[in-house]
């Protein structure tokens, strides 16, 4: 299955499914690394004590995540060109923030679902040029 025409490569399903994996990833860090800050400042301690971070697991499967992030990465750049690949990095600023609002029950502009349309049509214009 062709999702877009990527100078010479396409990008196929598993490509795409690659890469949206890696958004996921990296989205899911961050919110546990949002988990780790919200268990310290409950604990009264700071992200300074990297004794106490060291002991959130929260913390371990964030970092264990962006690792396997960074892999994953590695590999799809193997096979797809970086100015093709890269926008979907940028679904993380879409993803992220929804996430805060659904578990931590952080506020949303209108703002901000105007710039999430926009990078998410940036990322489909990009990705089809």
């Amino acid at each position: 299955m062709e999702f877009c025409a990527c100078e010479g490569v396409d990008v196929t399903g598993s490509q795409l499914a690659s890469l949206l994996g890696f958004s996921a990833l990296l989205s899911g860090g961050q919110v546990l690394f949002k988990v780790s800050a919200l268990a310290l400042q409950t604990r009264g301690q700071s992200a300074g004590n990297l004794l106490a971070l060291g002991r959130l697991p929260s913390f371990w499967l964030a970092l264990a995540l962006y690792g396997c992030g960074t892999l994953l990465w590695i590999w799809i750049l193997q096979s797809v060109p970086l100015s093709r690949a890269y926008p979907f990095a940028a679904l993380g600023f879409v993803a992220v923030p929804v996430i805060a609002a659904v578990f931590f029950a952080e506020r949303l502009s209108p703002a901000y679902g105007v710039g999430a349309l926009l990078i998410v049509a940036g990322v489909i214009v990009t990705s089809r040029a």
